[in-house]
């Protein structure tokens, strides 16, 4: 609807300008970073010709150019800077949302909007008199940039740099990926050229396994064709915004702590979880700390009232000696020497007296624990003697509790706490609650009403912060200003407390962490993976970036929403005409960027902003939608804090939600139990990019279900949200092609997310084969000539030469990738199986079925319940393979002892494949039998039962020895003088 100009420079705000050709000036060719040609030199001059962005080298062209111009355009840059506009660090283009047409209440709407647009007159006309001010007056600087005003030389440095991989570690690496292409492209014609006819069956099963095995190789393998490194500098981030003698500039930041049961989730966990937050390295009054306990147990809330009691004690400690970890339960339980580097001679009687009181914490917690075992049968009371308002958990009132904070208790130093607040939103019979994905909205709303910091970290209940500063290391990306404008998230990786040496189940995905993720983060940015997040908050309003291209005058925008299908174009007409008449088929909303507001006059600038149209998209709450027009957070100063309470309470009703956007194109998004991949995809498809963060000592630590039984029923929910996505209108195969933001590698590793679980069928059967094979005697593959035999070795040695160039950039240890390869074998063939037959179910017949696992006590010894198995079904497909292959074995021997010496040949190839499987299933194995064989009767019925059956059937077809021709023998007996 707009007209549209050239996109502004990240650096200094200015339009990006055109080239000697008149063509858009492009720095980077890779990212396309939109940076203008005056910024472009001044970068150069300095001595950094990578782009900011992706680290890729500038064109060799253009730093010719600015080569021969010299350095006089140094001084034009400065001259540039100081002329730049008012853009803010946290400034972003935020856009109204309309569902239908626009009304008028009266000359403004309703008063918020009023207010509103007055503040956009007051900064247009403040922006035209800085304009007509003499030169001798100095300029107005944005309060973002009045930090900057004279910068020392460490703040005036970037916050985060990129290291690409060296090339002589990532050139070998693509030329073997290039190699293997074609190997594989000769291997599949050698393939399909020469069927096996005497088992044609098998040859063609195997021939359509190879196929898709290789398709899921280069799914897998391409996005991780530009693997980068980031270093973060946090001195330069304090040099820049904590400045000596004046308030922390730092931008505000919302913890997320999400728990169900308490019961299964322990209390104390989610303590240890709680008490780290409120102790990292972080101004107190930028840090608010939200539970969401959607479980309404009273067991929650009065454990936080204990946590938050001994917060008073631990906080100050933590920050005295600056301890870590900052979780109190794996402080006192590390192994180390705690008087390493602590020289205050006070340390030692101080920690003795903060363990004791941890312990006496503990019971008392553990006492409440107890207290909750059996649920009385007039229900829970509280202290006041009132009932519980969550003793029915599936029909209660919204509950918010704030403990701690500025109007609450301090530490027993007299100093400010961060803000901890306790909150349960209300569920009635009737209602879609949408589990963890409704759960996290409501935070949303709830904290954007009563601290609306500009930044959101969501954290699992059993996840604790492990590095107090974990925060300033996102801040260092989300809050420079040549990086963080275009980034909805920064991720960190997972890493987990708790697991063996030996990691036999892939517990800790060593592998999707340190080589897929990393990879990533040199395209469009890591996927979103549940818990240790850095979000944006005006991303999971569904706004685009602010690099989104602008609107044209007199079209139709495609929505930033929806990014899936360009609207049609209409003549130029009047812009009320245009948004009245916009097609809403698949678009739910229109967008239209606030800083191009200012072409309008009053009436039609009211018209975009309407409060209707905010209230179809937002829900019906003033305040909440006031707050999402916050450029930099913050709530306004004339809230009222109790009135603030009732408006919390009222964004997490449970009909707040309906007939409006949210779980659809806002927040966490709705329709599959990962819903951690699917929001992370919309933001990207909006044009949105990632950030990977490592820092060396890891930022979080969470536990991991370390037995069988768990891990695999873990991996069936990640498998069956995958297989969700791939039947819903967000499959990347179709979903987001509209304005093209979704990088081509990016749609390629999502749908890599989503295809995987599949897997499972031709992965099921080519582990199957060997023991057929062994079995019936006969073979997938004919006799070998010289040239197929340099084909198989070639493909192996490429497949050996890939794995080992991934670890050389990587770092991984080869051990890990023998575990996760292990793993991929186990869970394809039981987790992912069974996660493809449930999402069939799910949309052909409308069933949902649950595979549960049934709850067991664990040795109380280290890693006890890695030996512990538990009855789950998803143990009988893997033993019945371990149980055929071995039977194919033993089967396959006696065959060739009977029939002599050239039977041995080709014995050897299927006695490969066999033994290929089960050593890939040997974790499986292991884990199966357990401390004294401790495995579940019926798994091992089943399985043999199977495999029994399997035998005998191909026995009966096929038996052993050779079949007597009935004619030959016939005539053999005539031919016989009786």
């Amino acid at each position: 609807m707009m007209e549209s100009g050239a996109p502004l420079c990240h650096t200094c705000g200015e339009q990006v300008g055109h080239d000697a050709n008149g063509d858009l000036f492009v720095a980077c060719h890779e990212c396309n970073y939109h940076i203008c040609k005056s910024c472009f030199e001044y970068e150069i001059k300095e001595g950094r010709k990578v782009c900011l962005r992706c680290g890729s080298p500038y064109d060799e062209n253009l730093l010719d150019d600015v080569e021969k111009k010299g350095s006089g355009n140094q001084s034009t840059m400065a001259s540039h800077l100081n002329n730049s506009p008012d853009v803010g660090i946290h400034a972003r283009h935020i856009s109204s949302v309309s569902t239908v047409d626009s009304e008028m209440n009266d000359e403004y709407g309703n008063p918020i909007w009023k207010n509103r647009v007055e503040s956009w007159k007051d900064k247009k006309n403040k922006k035209k008199k800085s304009n007509t001010k003499p030169e001798t007056e100095p300029a107005q600087v944005p309060p973002e940039q009045q930090m900057e005003e004279k910068p020392s030389a460490e703040a005036s440095e970037p916050l985060s740099i990129v290291y690409p991989i060296p090339r002589n570690k990532l050139t070998p690496y693509r030329a073997v990926i290039i190699m293997r292409l074609i190997i594989l492209g000769l291997f599949f014609h050698y393939r399909i050229t020469n069927p096996v006819d005497s088992a044609f069956g098998l040859w063609l099963t195997s021939v359509i396994c190879e196929i898709w095995f290789a398709f899921s190789w280069v799914l897998d393998q391409f996005p991780k064709w530009k693997p980068v490194n980031r270093e973060t500098f946090i001195e330069r981030l304090s040099a820049r915004y904590e400045r000596e003698g004046e308030p922390s500039q730092l931008a505000a930041v919302d913890f997320f702590v999400s728990t169900v049961d308490p019961l299964k989730e322990p209390p104390l966990i989610t303590a240890n979880t709680v008490l780290s937050i409120l102790a990292v390295d972080y101004p107190v009054d930028k840090v608010s700390c939200y539970v969401s306990d959607d479980g309404a147990a009273m067991l929650t809330f009065e454990s936080l009232v204990e946590t938050a009691e001994f917060a008073r004690k631990w906080v100050p400690f933590c920050k005295k000696f600056s301890i870590e970890p900052r979780a109190p339960e794996f402080y006192f339980s590390q192994k180390i020497d705690y008087l390493k580097d602590k020289v205050q001679p006070s340390f030692v009687k101080e920690r003795r007296a903060m363990k004791r009181d941890y312990e006496e914490y503990k019971v008392r917690v553990n006492a409440l624990v107890a207290k909750a075992q059996k649920t009385p049968d007039e229900g829970w009371i509280m202290q006041d003697g009132t009932p519980w308002p969550g003793n029915n958990t599936r029909d209660h009132p919204g509950m918010i509790q704030v403990f701690l904070g500025n109007t609450g208790a301090r530490d027993i130093e007299g100093n400010e706490l961060p803000r901890l607040v306790y909150v349960s939103r209300e569920k009635r019979p009737g209602y879609q609650h949408h589990k963890k994905a409704g759960a996290e909205n409501a935070l949303v709303r709830v904290s954007a009403v009563l601290t609306n910091a500009p930044y959101i970290l969501n954290l699992d209940c059993d996840h604790y912060v492990n590095n107090s500063k974990a925060v300033r290391e996102a801040m260092c990306i989300l809050m420079d200003p040549q990086v963080g404008r275009d980034v909805c998230y920064v991720q960190f990786p997972q890493r987990f407390d708790g697991i063996d040496r030996s990691d036999r189940y892939a517990n800790r995905n060593i592998v999707f962490f340190d080589v897929n993720m990393k990879g990533l983060d040199g395209i469009q940015g890591p996927m979103y993976v549940g818990t240790g997040c850095v979000f944006n908050r005006q991303a999971l309003y569904g706004y685009g970036p602010p690099s989104m291209p602008r609107l044209r005058k007199g079209k139709e925008s495609s929505s930033c929403f929806s990014c899936c299908c360009p609207t049609k174009k209409k003549p130029a007409q009047d812009p009320a005409e245009v948004y009245r008449d916009a097609k809403r088929e698949d678009l739910n909303a229109a967008i239209f960027n606030l800083t191009e507001i200012d072409n309008y006059d009053e009436y039609e600038r009211s018209m975009l902003i309407s409060q209707l149209s905010f209230e179809k998209t937002f829900g019906l709450s003033s305040v909440f939608i006031e707050s999402t027009l916050m450029e930099n957070g913050g709530v306004p100063e004339s809230a009222n804090s109790s009135t603030l309470i009732k408006e919390a309470i009222h964004v997490i009703g449970c009909g707040f939600e309906e007939k409006t956007e949210w779980g659809k194109e806002i927040g966490w998004i709705y329709g599959s139990v990962t819903e951690d991949i699917l929001s992370g995809f919309k933001m990207h498809c909006r044009g949105w990019r990632s950030i990977y963060c490592m820092p060396v000592r890891p930022a979080f630590k969470g536990s991991a279900p370390i037995n069988l039984s768990d891990r695999l029923h873990q991996v069936l929910r990640w498998a069956l949200g995958s297989v969700e996505i791939f039947f819903s209108r967000h499959c990347p195969f179709w979903y987001g092609y509209g304005g093209g933001r979704l990088k081509w590698l990016q749609r390629l590793a999502y749908i890599n997310t989503i295809v995987y679980p599949f897997t499972s069928l031709p992965l099921i059967a080519y582990c199957t084969i060997p023991a057929v094979c062994l079995l019936t005697g006969k073979f997938i593959i004919p006799t070998l000539s010289n040239l197929a035999s340099m084909l198989f070795l070639g493909l192996f040695i490429s497949i050996i030469v890939t794995a080992v160039l991934e670890l050389r950039w990587s770092g991984v240890s080869i051990e890990d990738l023998w575990r996760n390869e292990q793993f991929w074998v186990i869970g394809g063939v039981s987790a992912h199986l069974f996660a493809v037959f449930q999402g069939f179910l799910k949309m052909l017949a409308g069933i949902d079925t649950n595979f549960t696992v049934t709850a067991k006590a664990a040795d109380d010894t280290e890693f006890g319940e890695l030996y512990m198995v538990k009855w789950t079904t998803l143990l009988i497909p893997p033993t019945t393979l371990l149980i055929i292959n071995i039977v194919g074995v033993v089967a396959g021997f006696s065959d060739a002892l009977n029939k002599g010496y050239e039977a041995w040949g080709p014995l050897f190839g299927k006695v490969f494949f066999a033994f290929w499987v089960i050593l890939h299933l040997y974790p499986f194995l292991k884990g199966l039998m357990g401390r004294q064989n401790r495995t579940p009767t019926i798994v091992v019925l089943w399985s043999v039962l199977l495999a029994s059956v399997f035998s005998l059937v191909w026995v009966k077809i096929n038996p052993f020895v050779n079949k007597v021709d009935s004619t030959l023998a016939g005539e053999t007996c005539i031919s016989i003088d009786c």
